[in-house]
């Protein structure tokens, strides 16, 4: 069974540090397109960065761009969102997903969650003094 589990998120003050975690089982991670995502309360779904199979190649949005790190662990089967110098803005719940296929490694496809097949549970991170 093709799973994903998130760990991570919770309460930071704005300027704060805070790295989520999404753990791969049944499948090897390496393998797939990980993405994150996040859906703040009243909006739609947004992607916030990417990490290819096949070229590593990441992709991130321009709001967290210079702030969010994304990386892969093949060993821990492990894919990580670093995210700092957080903001009130990065409020939001936050969901890993795994894709397959050439499509989602392209630079205009990557932010499309249709494009995902797997979904992590959501971690909640809140950024408020």
């Amino acid at each position: 069974q093709l799973q994903l589990v998130q760990s991570g998120g919770g309460l930071v003050q704005p300027g704060g540090s805070l790295k989520l975690s999404c753990a791969a089982s049944g499948f090897t991670l390496s393998t797939y397109t990980m993405g994150w995502f996040r859906q703040a309360p009243g909006k739609e779904r947004e992607a916030v960065s990417s990490i290819t199979s096949v070229e590593n190649r990441t992709y991130y949005a321009d709001s967290v761009k210079g702030r969010f790190t994304i990386s892969r662990d093949t060993a821990e089967n492990t894919v990580y969102l670093q995210m700092n110098s957080l903001k009130p803005d990065d409020t939001a719940v936050y969901y890993c997903a795994a894709a397959t296929g050439p499509t989602v490694r392209r630079i205009n496809m990557w932010y499309r969650p249709h494009l995902y097949d797997y979904w992590g549970q959501g971690a909640k991170l809140t950024v408020s003094s």
